[in-house]
């Protein structure tokens, strides 16, 4: 009798994955600042900063288009609640970049302007640690993390799955953005933050300074990008996609699906608040809008049209669809809803694998 065989463990990436990652790499945080800062802005070649604006706002989305793969595509778990995520780790973002105001407010006070506009006499207790960057940097990570953990903990041991879940999860975040609003919950209320002066006592509004947070940005999907696939290819990830087809048959192989499915839903949610911390100094707004329901709904939207469980599909969905949007909102902005709906339902009746997957059949088609 022949020994068993058992299958090699595959590579994180091929060579040519890993020339793709190494040439995003560089053109990112390489290329992109030399052609921003250092060409001038009348050559052919320049990166305008409108241009930088617009691609680490879309790299924040690819952020949560990455994030919802992870547990729709490879765990089928349909939440329509992660723009709560985002938001979050945007909010404890922006209570840091308002305390780096400090005097030079419309008030001259130590308070943020629309505290003293609502005659606050100090800060409330949840912004204790607003004014150091450590702190908030835990908090980016720790907030949407712990509230995943906390509302994951009760739904998975109460076994709601499917659309059930994806309703619970819209209500949850439509929840939070009406507490939001609300001017005593001590979040800015129907403004939420804004006018943000300086990050780590440097002007956020220079040139170097946008560069920075566009890099970070880079490096930041990049990474989640490595970490991503790191887990899918891993035992993790292999009992992850066992869940999605066939929870049941897991359980009765001895493994218990509530630990890997709560561990992923975590961790998208805090890649999601990552995403939303590095998306609040670029855009300079946060408000509670981010945490309309429309908003989750088109993180979904993102995956399908890139291609759920493929990783680079989400995030080429994010660029395609965000690019659409950023050129129909300014050209036909009465469209733009139409063309998202007849988008979504186009890729769920004839691109179920999405743009990636129909890459991968052209690919395959025989010449």
């Amino acid at each position: 009798m022949s020994d068993l065989v058992l299958p090699t463990k595959a590579p994180l990436l091929s060579a040519k994955g890993w020339t793709a990652w190494l040439v995003a790499l560089v053109v990112l945080c390489a290329v992109a600042p030399v052609l921003n800062l250092v060409i001038p802005a009348d050559s052919v070649f320049h990166l305008s900063d409108f241009a930088v604006g617009l691609i680490a706002k879309i790299m924040c989305y690819a952020i949560c288009a990455l994030a919802m793969d992870l547990i729709w595509g490879y765990t089928g778990i349909l939440s329509l609640g992660h723009g709560l995520f985002f938001a979050l780790g945007g909010y404890a973002m922006g209570m840091y970049l308002m305390r780096q105001i400090g005097l030079d407010g419309n008030y001259k006070s130590e308070l943020p302007d629309f505290m003293v506009f609502l005659d606050w006499k100090a800060l409330p207790w949840h912004w204790t640690f607003s004014d150091s960057f450590i702190a908030t940097c835990l908090l980016v990570v720790a907030v949407p993390g712990v509230v995943a953990f906390v509302f994951g903990y009760f739904a998975f041991r109460s076994r709601i799955k499917g659309v059930y879940f994806s309703i619970i999860t819209q209500a949850m975040t439509f929840a939070a953005m009406l507490l939001f609003f609300r001017n005593e919950t001590g979040f800015g209320g129907n403004n939420g933050f804004t006018d943000f002066k300086r990050i780590l006592d440097i002007p956020i509004a220079t040139p170097s300074m946008r560069m920075t947070l566009f890099v970070l940005t880079s490096l930041t999907l990049l990474m989640f990008f490595l970490l991503a696939r790191w887990l899918v290819n891993a035992k993790f990830g292999r009992v992850l996609q066992a869940v999605r087809d066939a929870e049941t048959r897991v359980m009765f192989s001895g493994y218990n699906p509530i630990g890997y499915k709560l561990t992923i839903w975590t961790l998208s949610a805090i890649m999601c608040g990552v995403a939303g911390a590095l998306y609040v100094p670029q855009v300079g707004i946060i408000n509670p809008s981010e945490m309309s329901p429309a908003n989750s709904i088109e993180i979904a939207i993102w995956a399908a049209v890139g291609g759920r469980a493929t990783l680079i599909g989400p995030i080429v969905g994010a660029f395609l669809v965000n690019g659409a949007k950023s050129w129909l909102t300014v050209t036909y902005p009465e469209f733009w809803l139409y063309f998202l709906g007849a988008l979504f339902i186009g890729v769920t009746l004839y691109l179920p694998e999405g743009v990636v997957g129909l890459a991968k059949k052209l690919k395959r088609a025989p010449k």
